[in-house]
């Protein structure tokens, strides 16, 4: 994009082999109700749990825009794949505002570090010498059977009342749990995450307030100046696009044979097969070019404005909804064959209906923001064009 410097254009190099990898293992990864080990590999060797990580650290300080491209083409071949790996990679942006000192721990080793967590205050802090004692579980944390650190939400006491922080714990002080039994998204393993009267030191926690306003102190570049709001629907929306291309080209492939088939048989409404094409297609274009554009804006860090952040989740919200509203369409019109349990378009279709629940992707509550950002909710005044 114009404007941009060539380091935060650095694309993740989804190589073809982390797609065929991916798509290799998609079937028996669902069935295990996680990423495969390989997989997992092929995803950290690819680029994506160092795209944010600071140069300092040996990381790519990477574009937005650059991730979403990577993270929709591997959607297309696994959604879960797909998912773990927007989900890790952002995670790791996060990490980078703990202190200085915190970060540069957990990347001591290295840049690849695969980091999960929950910024639902399921946890809970006491005070202790030199840091805090944390004991909690957190649910749906996707990967965390393959995660070498967690960044967990915890609440601690406060003149005013419970305060939120984050609080970044390495794997050997945390366990977890096979609790995860949704529909779709099988394969990304979103168990629980049990911590028990775990030390944290003072260098491994922030306020989680930090996250939302985009206010690293540790790191200079652009992608650590965002506000976690303007992304943070974008990080879940994208692997949904891929996963909606994904069904399309099922879709296409599957009323090809169809219409050769027709040739030589019965007669199939074509133009019904065309109406359907069009739409979906033009669903899925729209959603494609709404995400673009947020990326884009959260590439622009210093042009960001609270209308800016809210209409980045209005509209990866709405993308989620034309996405949603494509699968819909493809699978309903392409045959009983498709809803088999042995057939790749069920899963990819239930995968965006998993996607589409995550409570960031809510449109009312986007819309919501939306407005308030418009509007000046305490006289009414319109404050955008």
């Amino acid at each position: 994009m114009a404007g941009l410097h060539a380091a935060q254009i650095h694309a993740v190099p989804v190589a073809a082999d982390v797609v065929s990898v991916a798509a290799r293992h998609a079937v028996s990864a669902e069935r295990e109700w996680r990423l495969a080990a390989e997989t997992v590999d092929a995803v950290v060797a690819a680029g994506f749990a160092r795209h944010f990580v600071p140069v300092a650290c040996g990381g790519n300080a990477g574009s937005f825009t650059a991730l979403s491209q990577a993270i929709a083409e591997l959607g297309e071949a696994c959604p879960a794949t797909a998912w773990c790996a927007s989900v890790t990679a952002h995670l790791a942006r996060m990490a980078a505002y703990l202190p200085s000192e915190g970060f540069h721990e957990i990347w001591q080793n290295g840049p690849d570090a695969v980091i999960v967590g929950s910024l639902i205050p399921a946890g809970r802090a006491e005070q202790a010498p030199g840091g805090w004692r944390l004991t909690g579980r957190w649910s749906y944390v996707s990967a965390v059977d393959h995660s070498d650190w967690a960044l967990l939400c915890g609440t601690v006491p406060g003149e005013e009342g419970p305060q939120a922080r984050m609080f970044a714990v390495p794997r050997s002080d945390y366990t977890s749990v096979d609790s995860w039994s949704d529909i779709g998204m099988r394969a990304t393993g979103s168990h629980s995450l049990v911590a028990e009267d775990v030390f944290v030191p003072e260098r491994r926690v922030m306020d989680r307030n930090i996250l939302l306003d985009g206010a690293s102190a540790g790191s200079p570049a652009s992608c650590h100046a965002v506000p976690l709001r303007a992304v943070n629907a974008l990080s879940f929306a994208t692997p949904a696009l891929g996963a909606a291309r994904g069904v399309l080209q099922l879709w296409q492939d599957g009323v090809a044979a169809k219409l050769l088939k027709a040739q030589r048989g019965p007669s199939v409404s074509r133009a019904a097969y065309e109406t359907v094409l069009a739409r979906a297609a033009g669903e899925i274009d729209s959603a494609q070019l709404l995400l673009e554009r947020a990326a884009g804006i959260a590439d622009r860090a210093s042009a960001l404005t609270p209308l800016l952040e809210a209409r980045n989740l209005r509209d990866c919200a709405f993308a989620m909804d034309l996405l949603v509203t494509a699968a819909d369409r493809l699978f309903r019109s392409a045959g009983t064959g498709a809803h088999s349990v042995d057939a790749p378009m069920q899963r990819y279709w239930r995968d965006i209906h998993s996607m589409s629940s995550h409570v960031v992707l809510q449109f009312d509550a986007a819309a919501g923001a939306y407005a308030g950002a418009v509007w000046d909710t305490r006289g009414g005044t319109h404050t955008a064009t």
